[in-house]
């Protein structure tokens, strides 16, 4: 028998709107599912139940899609490159720090089993995994009961920092065919996995990194496959001028070229386009280009906001026609409050509080990812979708008191007060725990896992520096 839940007389329920593809308010009604999908979104469920909640002093929200992540190693260089970057390569900090923390193969399972904790406590209910293929990624991927969306990184070049101010490329193109080879061979293996909820990306890691016939062969792959294509473009300012030091062309004008821009294609960070008042370009074609295209943007501000840098503007970005959804890229893993930092950048970038609403945030983090994806069954609440969805405490301390439930959701509240995360109908997260990882687990070891990446650091730094000195504590240390 199909295992049935409504929650009842839902105080507010976020609803989609399919003549004006929106998500409204709407007060009271039930909301019931099973594993097909939505059966009732606000009106009243007569059906039989398995589960009965009270959706007193809740919200049913849509499942949030994260369109761009990474877990590898990223969970654990928490708290240790926040303030530091390379000054001449305009502050960034991922060339020379990023591959310092290097947990090796025993971390992965670890790396991947927070992350995926993390943003399913945030509200994340499908995800787009950028990583390197390792054997426990499709089981974990399986088991945390996310919507998965698995994309295998493959690059010919490296970067290499020389002297803390040059960047430079180490190429190995058949290094980087065999591991395209690899990736295709991974990514038909999570469309095959039998939970239905993993699928492939076809992911050539940066622009920058791989030849011209590369980045062609990989779109028509994943073009071959049906699936979908994302990779860093315009990402950071040394990319954007290596670009243009190769071809005088910005990073998408180099992608249209080629014939690799598309409804399929989504493009990580997409910050430095021609109109960014750091490049050296007085055009503003860009946005243009990929609104004409139908090519998305995976933005995540909380990784370059860090470095100073900044999408100039998400709300220009959206006027311009571009769909933009929403990715953290690296820690916290944490949706809501990426979506919080999403909204506060672009009013900064844009110099007025108009420049993007509360209501336009959660477009980017529902509706936008899934169109990013090519869905229209995930990112909305209505009879049919698939029953992604989370469960506000209204009557949490952070989101009381309550005058308009998203904005406290994501100016005060983000997963404090989320109750409940369900995929296809599937509780994920009870009251703040994952249901189907041993997310505890995980966290007890990444304590010893940092500590010995940090003792190693220093032989991966090419000029020999150690942990102390490539991450200065934020306070002196004292001797008792």
């Amino acid at each position: 028998m199909t295992e049935v839940t409504v929650i009842r007389n839902v105080d507010i329920i976020v609803a989609y709107d399919p003549v004006n593809d929106r998500h409204v308010y709407l007060h009271g009604g039930d909301v019931a599912f099973d594993e097909t999908g939505l059966r009732c979104v606000g009106q009243s469920f007569d059906g039989e139940a398995t589960t009965e909640l009270s959706g007193k002093a809740r919200m049913v929200v849509p499942g949030l899609i994260d369109i761009h992540c990474h877990s590898h190693d990223e969970p654990l260089a928490k708290g240790i490159f926040e303030d530091v970057g390379t000054a001449a390569l305009w502050g960034n900090a991922m060339y020379e720090f990023s591959g310092l923390i290097d947990g090796g193969p025993d971390a992965r399972a670890a790396c991947l089993t927070v992350m995926l904790g993390d943003l399913m406590r945030s509200g994340a209910t499908t995800v787009l995994d950028i990583a390197g293929p390792h054997d426990a990624w499709l089981d974990i991927a399986a088991q945390s009961g996310a919507r998965a969306y698995l994309a295998p990184g493959f690059r010919q070049a490296d970067w290499v920092v020389h002297d803390g101010h040059r960047l430079d490329l180490d190429w190995d193109d058949e290094a980087g065919r065999q591991a395209f080879v690899r990736a295709l061979d991974f990514v038909d293996r999570a469309r095959a996995h039998p939970s239905g909820r993993l699928d492939g990306v076809v992911s050539p890691s940066q622009v920058e990194t791989c030849r011209p016939d590369l980045l062609v062969d990989a779109a028509e792959e994943a073009r071959r496959r049906g699936m979908r294509i994302t990779i860093h473009a315009a990402q950071t300012m040394a990319e954007h001028e290596e670009l243009m030091r190769r071809t005088g062309l910005t990073a998408v004008q180099y992608l249209d070229r080629l014939g690799v821009l598309g409804p399929d294609v989504i493009l990580g960070h997409c910050i430095f386009a021609d109109h960014h008042s750091w490049t050296r370009q007085r055009t503003c074609d860009d946005l243009a280009t990929l609104a004409a295209r139908g090519t998305s943007v995976a933005h995540c501000p909380v990784t370059f906001a860090r470095s100073g840098m900044a999408l100039e503007t998400l709300g220009a970005y959206r006027r311009g026609g571009v769909n933009v959804a929403i990715g953290t890229d690296s820690y916290p893993f944490n949706m809501l409050e990426e979506m919080r930092q999403a909204l506060i950048c672009s009013r900064l970038g844009g110099k007025s509080v108009f420049d993007l609403s509360t209501g336009d945030i959660l477009h980017a983090a529902t509706l936008a990812g899934a169109r990013a994806l090519g869905r229209t069954d995930i990112g909305r609440l209505s009879v049919g979708a698939k029953a992604d969805l989370l469960v506000v405490d209204l009557s949490a301390p952070t989101m009381r008191p309550v005058y308009d439930p998203l904005r406290g959701l994501l100016h005060c509240a983000a997963e404090r007060a989320v109750e409940r995360v369900y995929v296809d109908g599937r509780l994920t997260v009870d009251r703040g725990k994952p249901t189907g990882i041993d997310y505890d687990g995980a966290l007890r070891e990444m304590q010893a896992l940092q500590n010995w990446a940090c003792a190693r650091a220093g032989a991966l730094d090419p000029r020999g520096r150690d942990i102390a000195e490539l991450a200065p504590k934020s306070l002196p240390v004292m001797e008792v």
